[in-house]
């Protein structure tokens, strides 16, 4: 059994480009920080919340990785 962490969000949840469709079903909103030349989608969920709302849309966790301090999970849906 493995802990499932609980922390709170936000979560980022996508860039500029992401459906915007899917952006509005997960409640994100996109920021554009001061210098960064990009933006991003975030929803104040925590981690678990997000992927058990995709899941609920088809979407299946294919990998899981970490970078630094940041988890990243890749989702497919058929």
């Amino acid at each position: 059994s493995v802990p499932v962490p609980q922390e709170a969000g936000p979560t980022m949840v996508g860039d500029e480009h992401s459906d915007p469709h899917l952006m509005s079903i997960l409640g994100a909103t996109k920021r554009c920080t001061l210098g960064n030349n990009f933006c991003e989608y975030y929803v104040n969920d925590a981690p678990r919340v997000v992927l058990d709302k995709l899941e609920s849309l088809g979407y299946r966790v294919v990998s899981m990785t970490g970078v630094g301090q940041t988890l990243v999970w890749c989702l497919h849906r058929e």
